[in-house]
């Protein structure tokens, strides 16, 4: 589903090619077209990949050249409801799709509430949570770090930031676990995390307490009930999937690379690289579809239209040997990567550091658990989930001596 406008020869961005080897694939497509790649999408839908580190940042510090309302998609004539990708581009009121003063009053309403979390009760509430999930397995000596821990790891922590009660969580940890999973009951999954915050709102307004919901209904914003809970949902979520993928993710290098592993007894001093070197190398959030051209332009020596739509090539401009030249050497210490976005729709601060006191700690706290951890399958057999925007393990399961619980999660 091309058109005639669009000389260069777009690249297939799913099938086995894509979900194999994507590293291969970035560095093919930027050996061939450059910063600026054209795609197809599944369903053959056209757009723009952005691979170039330079170009990327230049999109995303631009919104009056590239915009985040997919209303102004040029190709919705050609999209069918149950598109794939639907989920992701379809218009909502929520943070994600607003632009100029109405998303800066609402980014700097969740950012305020965001800088009033006390990072080091965080900390001690994610201890807690990681030890009671530890806990439930120890004994065992074997487990599966994704489903039985870094999985529900955020949410535990998040939802204590929300002021939720501890008997809706794990109800709520369900719900947006299919709900991020979009499958067949991501709707009916949708319906019922709006009706957890709506009861949350409707508390919190009676008695307010030192949580989001709180801060954010008493902002000066002035949110309304419908913003409030859009706006929650996109953090509750956003918070969850890419901190647990990037627990997993750097579990799974610790586990399998020597560099890492011959500390792992410790693990304190190491971890903390690790983390940083999975940002880089194996970053949760992969790509984005999320802007769309305002106006014709040019980028990355292709002609875009206006209406074109972009897709967000993080870990590919991560990998830029333009600003990397060497794939390790120039990651530690190094926090330039792409991986919690960039300009008014990155990340907001300061969820990025939320989300590394979440996964230091719950790296830190299962290595100290359990020192001698290790893979109980060849690490070549870890298989990698299927994801247009995902880097996530489908499992990562392991071994270890039994232990006895503490009783303190």
């Amino acid at each position: 589903m091309t058109d005639v406008h669009y000389t260069p020869e777009p690249v297939p961005f799913y099938g086995p090619r894509f979900q194999q080897d994507p590293d291969q694939l970035y560095r093919d497509m930027r050996k061939e077209y450059g910063p600026v790649v054209p795609v197809l999408l599944e369903g053959d839908v056209f757009a723009w990949l952005v691979i170039g580190y330079r170009e990327l940042r230049y999109v995303l510090t631009n919104p009056q050249l590239f915009g985040r309302d997919s209303r102004r998609w040029n190709a919705w004539d050609r999209i069918p409801p149950d598109w794939p990708l639907m989920a992701f581009v379809g218009y909502q009121p929520s943070i994600l799709f607003t632009e100029g003063a109405e998303h800066q009053r609402r980014a700097g309403a969740i950012s305020d509430a965001l800088a009033s979390v006390d990072q080091f009760e965080l900390r001690s509430r994610t201890e807690r949570a990681a030890d009671g999930l530890i806990d439930a397995f120890i004994g065992h000596g074997r487990a599966d770090l994704i489903a039985q821990y870094a999985q529900p790891m955020p949410l535990l922590s998040i939802s204590t930031l929300f002021g939720l009660p501890d008997a809706e969580t794990p109800r709520l940890v369900a719900d947006v676990t299919e709900l991020l999973n979009t499958g067949p009951g991501v709707v009916e999954a949708h319906q019922r995390v709006q009706a957890t915050m709506q009861r949350l709102l409707d508390t919190k307004r009676e008695r307010p307490g030192p949580d989001l919901p709180s801060r954010l209904v008493a902002h000066p914003a002035g949110l309304t009930d419908e913003e409030l809970i859009q706006d929650l949902v996109v953090l509750m979520s956003g918070g969850q999937e890419p901190t647990a993928n990037w627990i997993a993710n750097t579990l799974r290098l610790m586990l399998t690379d020597e560099r890492f592993a011959v500390t792992l007894s410790g693990g304190r001093r190491s971890a903390g690289q690790a983390l940083n070197e999975v940002m880089w190398e194996e970053s949760p959030a992969q790509n984005s579809l999320g802007r769309w051209a305002v106006h014709d332009t040019q980028l990355g020596g292709q002609r875009i239209r206006a209406g074109d739509a972009l897709v967000i090539g993080l870990a590919a401009a991560n990998a830029d040997p333009q600003v990397r030249p060497d794939s390790y050497g120039g990651s530690a210490g190094n926090h330039a990567h792409m991986s919690f976005g960039h300009g008014e729709h990155g990340c907001p601060h300061p969820a990025p550091e939320l989300a590394e006191v979440i996964a230091y700690t719950a790296v830190e706290v299962l290595l100290d658990r359990l020192p001698d951890l290790g893979l109980s399958v060849p690490a070549d057999d870890l298989v990698w989930r299927p994801s247009f925007r995902l880097r996530a393990l489908s499992a990562l399961p392991v071994e270890f001596s039994p232990g006895y619980a503490r009783g303190l999660g």
